[in-house]
């Protein structure tokens, strides 16, 4: 960097890629196409089968930055259905497609796929005639060289680049692109796997480190080590993630809700001496969202923190770390009140995806709120866990400049694709309101860890979401949600004032909008304002200015 203003601006550019790249805003004017559709959807070739477990074998090639390898994919037949679609994105070719199953126990078939067809990144296997009931193995080989991340994790791929001693480096980020950017799958984040191997062949003076625990390591006596890391839990595609590098690894254990839990940390050699100081954050972190959330979703799997060659990213047990061992976003405070410099941003905000993304996830990626609305919060909680309540309220409030209002959070359905990247700040910020108007944190903290124990290892709808809030919290927060979820608009609560008397109702809100709300005049006190106008009379004694509590996303306006 040759001057501060440098920094500056690429610090700018850094915040910018975060909000509005991983969470690409969605334009007005898109049009979908066909191709959108097969990847978004859950289609006919995708909704009568059920993926059970991913077995996937790769080798990758450092040299020529090729993968080869193929995915054993167990399945179950939920109905009768003819087509099996599989993912798998160009320009990556599928070789050979292998098919075994069983109707009954000790009855079996298996035979090659002779024909399949492409449609751009969806194979179509056709005329299948599977019973409801059946068990089945789809054994996908493939090779080719795979579309290489230019700006990950925002724009993502494969990442093949080399660490500061020169030695090679190579990991993927793939949320949003898809899983098939690297390995044959089905693609759509409605059907997880129950459970996932990784067997990854590379250099053996390499390491390689993926989800869940390392089973084992076979030198295979032509310059290349085969890891074999395997996960029990679901877990979503785009988290199955192995990381290739020159590692080395410590860790701790920590005394959970659940009894003992790993936490393991994997990092380069060269980096060493500064994980041990700065990953200090990780039990703090597990010990705060424990208690918001309740028990860390995958004990049998642990919790790793990873070196990536790229930001961060929430891959199940193992999540990605590349802060650069400071604390805030790349060293700096995205909510501008100083609280975010008190505590490393990845390490906060990646692993709150363990909770909301990794253990609930969206059916939809056009429901991606439900992971990054109720994770930014999680930032706030944890500011709030070991600075305050007031320091909590000034970084979920400083956040809002944030906030862009370009399009609505949630996008359309079936297609693939995300809303706007308010997701981040105004979600974390609905979600603050909505605690405010619940007025009791403990039945707020009761929610939260009601959520991830009632959709324990679910993907679920925000209707869902939305419908257990409401009801647990005992108000309606339906027209809430359609306000800050479905528009781009803020509620305007506007007022008249004529000494001890106050008018209020809201506009620019969705019909039948009722949000309580707490504001001070002659003394603190709730309101419950709708689109028509109410009035408030109070004796004339004592002061008579008015405010609304901050903690509101909404906004105030004073008329005649």
């Amino acid at each position: 960097m040759k001057l501060k203003i440098t920094c500056l601006l690429f610090i700018s550019l850094l915040f910018i890629c975060f909000t509005h790249v991983l969470a690409q805003p969605l334009s007005k004017k898109t049009v979908f196409t066909h191709a959108d559709t097969l990847r978004g959807s859950n289609g006919p070739g995708r909704n009568w089968w059920d993926v059970t477990k991913y077995d996937l074998h790769v080798k990758f090639n450092i040299e020529d930055s090729t993968i080869s390898g193929f995915n054993n994919i167990a399945f179950k037949v939920l109905n009768s259905g003819e087509k099996i679609q599989v993912d798998l994105q160009e320009p990556l070719l599928i070789d050979s497609i292998y098919l075994s199953y069983s109707i009954t126990k000790g009855t079996g078939r298996s035979e090659k796929i002779e024909k399949f067809t492409r449609e751009g990144n969806a194979y179509f296997i056709r005329d299948m005639h599977l019973d409801r009931g059946t068990h089945g193995v789809l054994t996908v080989y493939y090779h080719g060289k795979p579309t290489i991340a230019v700006r990950p994790p925002w724009d993502g791929g494969l990442i093949w680049t080399k660490d500061k001693s020169n030695s090679p480096w190579v990991s993927i980020a793939c949320q949003g692109l898809g899983a098939s950017v690297w390995y044959p799958c089905k693609d759509i984040q409605s059907d997880e796997p129950d459970s996932a191997e990784m067997h990854i062949t590379c250099p053996d003076t390499l390491v390689c480190v993926g989800n869940g625990r390392l089973r084992g390591k076979i030198i295979n006596g032509d310059g290349t080590a085969t890891y074999d890391w395997a996960v029990v839990n679901p877990i979503n595609n785009y988290c199955i993630i192995p990381y290739i590098g020159k590692y080395v690894h410590f860790g701790e254990i920590f005394k959970g809700e659940k009894g003992d839990l790993t936490m393991d940390y994997w990092v380069l050699d060269s980096n060493l001496d500064k994980a041990k100081k700065q990953f200090q954050d990780a039990p703090r972190m597990m010990k705060t969202f424990e208690y918001w959330f309740g028990p860390y979703p995958f004990y049998e799997d642990g919790y790793k923190l990873v070196d990536a060659p790229h930001l961060g990213m929430e891959h199940q047990s193992a999540t990605a770390y590349g802060n650069g061992y400071q604390n805030g976003y790349h060293g700096t405070d995205l909510s501008g009140s100083g609280w975010g410099l008190k505590w490393d941003f990845i390490i906060v905000h990646e692993s709150g995806h363990e909770w909301f993304g990794n253990n609930i996830t969206s059916k939809d990626l056009a429901d991606m709120w439900i992971h990054e609305s109720f994770t930014n919060y999680s930032e706030t909680l944890f500011t709030e866990y070991y600075y305050g309540k007031a320091a909590a309220d000034a970084y979920v409030i400083g956040t809002r400049k944030r906030i862009v209002n370009d399009v609505p959070i949630i996008a359309p359905y079936g297609v693939n694709k995300e809303g706007s990247g308010d997701m981040y700040y105004k979600g974390g910020n609905m979600l603050h309101t909505i605690r405010q108007a619940i007025n009791n944190d403990d039945l707020f903290r009761n929610i939260l860890r009601g959520l991830n124990k009632i959709f324990y290892y679910q993907t679920v709808t925000t209707k869902q979401i939305e419908n257990y809030i409401s009801t647990q919290s005992k108000i309606d927060f339906s027209k809430v949600f359609d306000q800050y979820l479905r528009t781009t608009q803020i509620p305007v609560l506007e007022y008249k004032q004529n000494g001890y008397q106050l008018q209020y109702r809201y506009t620019n809100c969705v019909a039948g909008f009722k949000l309580p709300l707490k504001i001070i005049f002659k003394g603190q006190r709730w309101i419950k304002p709708s689109e028509v106008w109410q009035t408030l009379n109070l004796y004339p004694e004592g002061d008579n200015t008015f405010s609304v509590d901050p903690n509101f996303y909404i906004n105030t306006k004073k008329v005649d």
